[in-house]
């Protein structure tokens, strides 16, 4: 049976609490900073998510309900994550969404240079893809620039595979849309760099992108 085109697309930002968010950058950033860079990435995610044209709306999801009033104030959708883990908050966020979305695409809020246009250039990429095979789900991809992690995931439809995010995601994903049996595809782009360790937190200041993102 022929699959429906991806015209209804659902972004999910998980999103830490603020307390807990970006731990891993407590050398150079004390824990008020790394609150300040989290709200700042978020700002620029939800903005730019907002602004895709291919996008039909935008949850973000997370155990912090302060952060998600402030998320409902940049204009997204909030769903109060009820269980540990990020692969568990999307599960819930699936649950939860938008009964007639075609597709769903997870974009975490610590990738500085987040833009509107590489948004929908990976959903345009997946519309390709399904209509080049249009009875198969469409798993896209966008790997982290170690290589080895996911920073961005658009899967259609919205359950066609497991979430596997953690060590190895990349490759665990890629499994997973073998299995079920979906067109898988890999970007490269503005989506591949993020934040995560000090050493990512230095480039990403000699680019330029962790004062941009707080503009």
């Amino acid at each position: 049976m022929t699959r429906p085109s991806l015209e209804r697309i659902v972004a999910v930002v998980p999103v830490r609490s603020l307390s807990g968010a970006k731990s891993r950058l407590g050398e150079p950033l004390d824990a008020e900073e790394r609150a300040d860079l989290v709200l700042a990435l978020l700002r620029r995610t939800v903005e730019q998510a907002l602004a895709a044209t291919r996008l039909a709306g935008v949850v973000v999801v997370s155990q912090d309900a302060d952060l998600l009033r402030q998320a409902r104030a940049m204009g997204a959708a909030s769903l109060l994550q009820e269980r540990d883990g990020l692969n568990e908050s999307l599960d819930e966020a699936r649950a939860a969404a938008d009964p007639e979305a075609t597709a769903i695409v997870v974009l975490p809020a610590d990738l500085p240079s987040v833009a509107a246009s590489a948004i929908d250039q990976l959903a345009e990429a997946a519309e390709v893809a399904r209509r080049s095979a249009p009875d198969r789900p469409v798993v896209a991809l966008v790997p982290d620039h170690h290589g080895t992690g996911t920073n961005a995931l658009l899967v259609a439809p919205p359950d066609a595979i497991p979430f596997c995010f953690g060590e190895g995601s990349r490759a665990a994903h890629g499994a997973a849309a073998r299995a079920a049996g979906a067109s898988y595809i890999e970007l490269d782009g503005p989506l591949a760099f993020d934040l995560d360790t000090p050493e990512d937190l230095l480039e990403a200041d000699r680019r330029g992108l962790d004062h941009e993102a707080g503009r």
